[in-house]
């Protein structure tokens, strides 16, 4: 487990994990939850998978979380992302995933993931996505 995470990290885990508990993953029966911290925004958004007959219409809990934010409070830059699965070895976002944080994201911003005993490891975005499409764009 990281040692010394801040109170609100750590609530955000336990509330991703609980979000986890609603996935809707009858297909690959893997389920996600996450938690997205806006900038300046109290408020911490939870998100879990909903998968769909069609893969293509299936949403990763971090894109769930996401779009509820931008719902609730529009656009705003993140301060951290959570993500918890049931695997020893946590997963980070998907590509596709990735390439939607990029709209949100400060290149230091921390994505914790965690599994069901808690989080487990930290990196900053530009560890995982170094060159997202939008640094192509001017």
């Amino acid at each position: 487990m990281l040692e010394n995470l801040r109170q609100d990290v750590v609530d955000a885990y336990k509330n991703a994990l609980a979000a986890r508990e609603n996935s809707y993953s009858p297909y690959s029966h893997f389920k996600v939850g996450a938690a997205v911290k806006f900038k300046g925004v109290e408020q911490v958004f939870y998100g879990c998978n909903v998968e769909n007959a069609s893969y293509g219409a299936t949403i990763c809990a971090e894109r769930n979380a996401i779009w509820s934010g931008v719902a609730a409070v529009g656009k705003q830059d993140m301060e951290y992302l959570i993500v918890v699965a049931d695997q020893e070895d946590p997963v980070p976002p998907c590509a596709l995933c990735l390439q939607v944080i990029s709209e949100f994201y400060d290149a230091e911003m921390p994505i914790y993931l965690g599994n069901l005993q808690g989080l487990k490891k930290v990196y900053k975005l530009k560890e995982i996505l170094p060159v997202p499409f939008n640094s192509f764009v001017a």
